[in-house]
């Protein structure tokens, strides 16, 4: 039997494919960005044409970089942006309108309305998520109250909605499947995570039609086959989770307080809580972790907006990087000990602060202020944003020894000690950082035999480098209380 997997990586601003064989290790991988847009303050867009047709592109430019066949290919696993939003015509297969993506705030008026209405306390008990314009209910909504006469076709079941799983898949199986899997059905605020199912309470809520919604599988399920134009050949798809639950399934996080935290355009800390569906009471969310056999297994979730984003934008926006790897080298020569603080508050602030409608600054600048000040305070906002999600984890009650990291920042040494010693919790990173991409691998291997159970992937984790913390507590004290102070100066709440 065949042991190569093929990954597909569907990311905010790249898609990705990366094919593994059964040890876990990656042979192939091929990446190509895409277009964001931008329409107005706050609002963030893809085309969803251009999501699909740099998803094929790279499915096959990595095959043929690995000298494989689709034919080989035991089977594929998706992982995708969460809560990005689509829409289509199920005959044409057009989207009506662009995907809003997971970072817009365009329902925020509406989100406040829900809560000043008394609505909170119903969307948490079922959903374990807040009412905030991060997720897809109030999304779908939007598109719907938008597009002229869309309303209507959703009710007549015409119209299709689907997070980027969903809509790969659909044209993947040429548009024979629509469907998802339970943990990108608990992003969207309209899938009760202790039924698991669609609540029609939410669905009225939110104004959603149930007409619109995809089926919700098993994250290790057979969701369909591909068309053999796209490939070569049909592949079963046969894994898909949401990125950050991938991440978890990657990193082997299958036991009841083991924790990873990836960091890619946004930061997304997860804790494993087993079969119990913990409600914080610090503004964390509770969130599915995967779901397997029919059984669900839980996570409460930190979700900050803005990580890699930010030294992005010191890149782009500013330009006062050419590329982020000089970071580093910035943030050696001025230290952990600066006064300047970045709070990346472009789309506001996600946990435990939840505030919408704050925006981003650069606090204590003084004249002797330069480029490696910023940009070391770009780097340390990332710490300093995980260190407000693991006081409100152990103001929950829940305890922390070390947390495993994954994505593209992880490879900075500076950063890695610097979260380490910000966290006073020693910081793990495994040889394969792609743990998004392995996690949907793992999942399509379960499916398809592969793997016979989650004690074979676990065994596979590796550690690459452990950062055990270093600092002093008073500096580490001093310097966490003026981030507090910033962020409190951009908060709105």
């Amino acid at each position: 039997m065949t042991q190569h997997l093929l990954a597909i990586d569907q990311g905010t601003t790249s898609s990705r494919a990366i094919i593994f064989n059964a040890s876990g290790n990656a042979i192939a991988t091929a990446q190509q960005e895409f277009k964001q847009y931008f329409p107005k303050d706050g609002q963030v867009e893809h085309e969803a044409g251009e999501i699909w047709e740099s998803t094929l592109a790279v499915c096959r430019e990595v095959l043929d970089t690995s000298g494989l066949d689709a034919a080989s290919l035991a089977g594929i696993g998706i992982t995708n942006q969460r809560e990005t939003t689509v829409i289509w015509d199920r005959k044409t297969g057009q989207p009506i309108h662009r995907a809003i993506v997971w970072q817009d705030r365009r329902t925020a008026s509406v989100c406040t309305k829900l809560k000043s209405d008394g609505h909170e306390g119903t969307v948490v008990e079922r959903t374990g998520l807040l009412i905030d314009p991060y997720f897809s209910a109030t999304k779908i909504a939007w598109i719907l109250d938008h597009v002229e006469g869309a309303r209507k076709r959703a009710e007549a079941g015409e119209l299709a909605f689907g997070t980027v799983d969903s809509w790969l898949l659909w044209n993947l199986t040429g548009g024979r499947s629509h469907k998802t899997d339970a943990t990108n059905a608990s992003r969207t605020a309209l899938f009760n995570i202790h039924e698991q199912q669609w609540d029609d309470e939410l669905l009225a809520l939110f104004r959603v039609p149930r007409a619109l919604l995809p089926e919700v599988l098993d994250s290790a399920a057979d969701f369909g086959t591909t068309d053999k134009q796209w490939l070569g050949a049909p592949v079963q798809v046969a894994g898909i989770a949401g990125d950050q639950h991938a991440a978890l399934i990657g990193q082997a996080c299958f036991e009841p307080g083991m924790a990873k935290s990836t960091y890619g355009t946004g930061c997304f800390l997860m804790l494993n809580t087993g079969d119990k569906a913990l409600r914080s009471e610090n503004r964390l969310l509770t969130t599915m972790a995967y779901r397997l056999n029919g059984k669900p297994c839980y996570a409460m979730e930190g979700s900050i907006f803005v990580a890699g984003a930010a030294m992005q934008w010191l890149r782009d926006g500013l330009q006062l990087i050419r590329h982020a790897s000089e970071s580093s080298n910035y943030a050696t020569e001025v230290g952990a000990d600066n006064p300047v603080y970045l709070v990346p508050a472009f789309t506001g602030l996600g946990a435990p602060h939840w505030d919408p409608h704050a925006r981003g600054a650069i606090l204590g600048l003084t004249r002797d202020t330069g480029i490696g000040e910023i940009v070391t305070a770009g780097l340390q906002s990332v710490c300093y944003q995980t260190k407000d999600l693991i006081r409100a984890i152990q103001n929950d009650g829940a305890s922390l020894q070390a947390l495993r990291v994954d994505g593209g920042m992880v490879v900075n040494n500076w950063v890695m000690q610097f979260l380490a010693d910000i966290l006073n919790v020693p910081v793990d990173r495994p040889k394969v950082i792609e743990t998004t991409a392995l996690g949907a691998a793992y999942l399509a291997g379960l499916q398809t035999g592969v793997y016979q159970g989650l004690e074979e992937i676990a065994q596979l984790w590796e550690r690459e480098h452990r950062f055990e913390p270093a600092m002093k507590p008073a500096l580490r004290e001093r310097l966490y209380v003026g981030w507090l102070d910033s962020v409190e100066r951009v908060c709105n709440n």
